[in-house]
């Protein structure tokens, strides 16, 4: 009792000094249903260590083919499921793809099982039926009640270690089970290699290489006990090794103390106490089995539990009070946990002593800055990383150095596509960290050379055997038939271009501007004037004559079609308004995109998008068309930017389980959401420009890195008064529909005086 008192008033004294505590609003549980790829488990701001439960062990192969049904487990957890399997230690957040899930660790009782078993039949194996009424999700903290094993289960981390507390029933068959096959989208040839040494009778330490997502992963892991096991064993369920060396002249089974193989699960046997209390230290290291111990040793030094929760919870309430808003109370919900999902990713990527593995899978430091990694950068360049220049800039100052330091170790000398545990996944189309680093470059957050940040930025546009880049530089455009997502990767090539000639601008490095500006102009070659849409266009210079601009397949575009990838140019919209028309046309356009219903048939061709996250034909459930609601600023109709972000806030997002209408994708949709809600909008990265819209709180106040504070307030606001009458900054009147950065970093204060009627005029 006198130890939970000493945390609870540690607690306390962390969110003393005016802080208020916003944690409260943190629901983790959001977008754990259906499409939002969320998990509910524990982890720290930009956390190395994600804790969380798994809800079953779907293969992501069936009969030889890819098994469909494992992509509802991205996040390894679904709030749909009635059993839990376990809980690792690693995760990715509202992804549409997946890797991950290290180091299972399941607390049982009785006898001994090894196998999962079924959700259809928990006792067959160490899986146990749990209920959402016993369970708790917080930011840095998760409980649940393991009903068949009678056991509760409590975690929490610090940023490289999980603590993990499991109270007991009385017996003298209490397990601990560290499954080192289990992963997510998991398949029979994942593990390549899995190492185990058993220091003592309470560590163990290891490592685990997997062939996924990551091409070449390797964790290494720290493993303490707070109380001694009295035996252990492992058993090995590879069948088919060939060569089994001289190892076999050891019964490997029971109680040996190094342990090796591919497909390896681990027991440790206790006798407990009623309501005894076994916890875990377990801490992660991307080096050496020495630096997770290491890691360990730093980060927690006791076994209070109680007292690593409040750190963590107090680290989560510093940072979401750097924005305190005033609004109803299922908007601060959905508000600080769009704030929690936007400080998940990218994650720290080295140990406390600044050591990493690279990408040539060399050992590195990093001096002077922290380095990042799980960079899901087609999705985050768009709002995450914008908001980071705003709130986040030493963070994002870091992730630049990490993004250049990629580029350094890349054999390809590429800048990032999808970076991910010294690995690039190649993932999605565009080479858009180009976009972040031009964007902080350009608002003043990155502090290194930016001279070397544009080379590498180049570089990168310049690769011509990666995906059509050779063709784009000599066509203006990638043929249908050599790419599958010919038209998706022109338009965003030719916004990314458009973000290195704004750098090269400011750098005065003439030549390169000419050149990129020019190609940031090829878009235009996927335009066909007859139709006013972006199509295929063959190698013969002719357009696809096989056209549905409905189609999400075969049409040359990824996770989208050409009703929401035809407004795809954030760059330049006065010339595709142009393009389209004219202003009248192009909001017309516009109100047919939100207002058109889309048949039955476009869902059988994606399995990332549902009715639940589309308005009319907009796809708000992935990113394409994210800036699309604030084009209406640029055809003089903002009242319909202000009615369509509005509706968007209140239709996409709830604080419910399912409160996500699509993948978070490591916090874009979220940070979608705090942007427009306070009431503006990064439409083009790497322009300091940001569109207004409608906000949705009634204050905001935002304390800057340099000091200042930036306030929102939105007069009269209300359900019904969504219609922006007059905006005004520091007191005085604007006429414009665009804010700069500078208005933001200098301190000023924005007031929007908010109507039930548009004002047309």
């Amino acid at each position: 009792m006198k130890k939970i008192f000493l945390s609870v008033l540690f607690f306390s004294f962390c969110f003393s000094n005016a802080q208020q505590n916003l944690v409260q609003y943190v629901k983790p549980i959001i977008g754990t249903e259906k499409m939002g790829h969320t998990y509910p488990g524990a982890t720290v701001p930009f956390g190395a260590v994600q804790l969380s439960p798994e809800t079953d062990t779907i293969s992501y192969e069936l009969n030889g083919k890819y098994n469909g049904d494992v992509y509802k487990y991205c996040a390894g957890y679904r709030y749909e499921d009635k059993t839990i399997v376990g809980f690792s230690h690693t995760h990715l957040s509202g992804t549409g793809h997946s890797d991950l899930g290290d180091f299972l660790i399941m607390p049982t009782q009785g006898k001994l099982q090894l196998n999962p078993g079924t959700a259809s039949n928990p006792k067959s194996g160490y899986r146990s039926a749990f209920s959402h009424a016993n369970e708790t999700a917080e930011a840095g903290y998760y409980k649940v009640k393991l009903d068949d094993e009678n056991i509760l289960a409590e975690m929490t981390t610090t940023t490289r270690v999980g603590m993990h507390q499991y109270t007991f029933p009385k017996s003298d068959e209490s397990h601990i089970i560290l499954d080192l096959m289990a992963g997510i989208y998991n398949y029979d040839d994942k593990n390549v290699w899995t190492y185990v040494r058993v220091i003592n009778d309470s560590l163990i330490t290891g490592y685990r290489q997997t062939n996924g997502w990551a091409r070449t992963k390797t964790v290494y892991f720290a493993m303490s006990f707070s109380k001694p096991f009295f035996q252990y064993g492992q058993k090995n369920y590879e069948t088919k090794q060939v060569y089994r060396g001289f190892w076999r002249k050891f019964d490997q089974t029971k109680n040996f103390p190094e342990i090796a193989g591919k497909k390896i699960r681990m027991y440790f046997d206790f006798k407990t106490s009623e309501a005894e209390k076994i916890k875990i230290k377990f801490a992660l290291s991307p080096v050496s089995q020495e630096n997770a111990l290491q890691n360990m040793k730093e980060e927690i030094k006791d076994w209070d539990f109680e007292k690593i929760k409040a750190q963590s919870q107090s680290a989560w309430n510093k940072e979401l009070n750097k924005i305190v808003i005033t609004a109803p109370e299922d908007v601060k919900v959905n508000f600080y946990t769009a704030m929690y999902h936007t400080f998940i990713n990218p994650t720290v990527y080295m140990d406390v002593n600044g050591e990493y593995k690279g990408l040539d899978q060399g050992i590195h430091k990093a001096n002077g800055f922290t380095n990042y990694s799980t960079f899901s950068l087609w999705d985050t360049y768009r709002a995450l990383h914008p908001f980071f220049n705003i709130i986040q800039p030493s963070r994002n100052n870091d992730m630049v150095k990490s993004m250049l330091a990629h580029y350094e170790q890349s054999s390809l000398h590429m800048l990032p596509i999808w970076s991910h545990y010294a690995n690039d996944n190649w993932c999605m189309s565009g080479y858009h960290s180009v976009s972040v680093i031009a964007d902080a470059i350009l608002k003043g957050v990155y502090n290194g050379d930016p001279n070397e940040a544009l080379k590498a930025c180049v570089a990168t546009a310049k690769h011509r055997d990666y995906e059509g880049i050779g063709y784009y530089m000599d066509l203006g455009y990638i043929p249908a038939e050599k790419s599958g997502i010919s038209v998706s990767n022109t338009l965003e090539y030719a916004y990314d271009d458009w973000c290195i000639a704004q750098l090269a601008k400011k750098l005065n490095q003439t030549e390169i501007y000419n050149d990129f500006i020019k190609r940031s102009e090829n878009w235009r070659n996927n335009f066909d004037t007859k139709t006013g849409f972006m199509e295929p266009k063959l190698a013969d210079n002719s357009f696809k004559k096989e056209f549905d601009p409905l189609s999400t397949n075969g049409q040359g575009f990824i996770e989208g079609n050409s009703w929401n990838y035809s407004f795809f140019v954030p760059h330049n919209p006065t010339a595709l308004i142009d393009l389209m028309g004219g202003k009248k046309a192009f909001a017309s356009r516009l109100d047919t995109l939100f207002t058109m219903h889309l048949p039955d048939s476009f869902f059988a061709e994606t399995e990332d998008i549902t009715r639940e996250g589309i308005i009319g034909g907009y796809v708000h459930g992935n990113e394409p068309a994210h800036h699309v609601a604030y084009f209406y600023n640029w055809a003089d109709q903002p009242w319909k930017t202000q009615a369509q972000v509005r509706k968007i806030l209140n239709m996409q997002y709830k604080p419910t389980p399912d409160g996500l209408g699509g993948n978070d994708d490591c916090g874009q949709m979220s940070a979608w959401y705090i942007f427009s809600s306070l009431g503006f909008y990064p439409v083009a990265p790497g322009s300091d420009q940001y569109a207004l819209g409608s906000p949705l709180v009634s204050s905001a106040k935002l304390t800057l890195e340099n000091g200042k504070v930036f306030t929102v307030e939105a007069i009269n606001q209300s359900a019904k008064n969504i219609y922006v009458q007059k905006v005004l900054i520091n007191g005085k009147p604007i006429t414009s529909l665009f804010i700069k950065h500078s208005d933001i970093t200098n301190g000023s204060a924005i007031t929007f005086h908010m109507g039930a009627k548009p004002k047309t005029r």
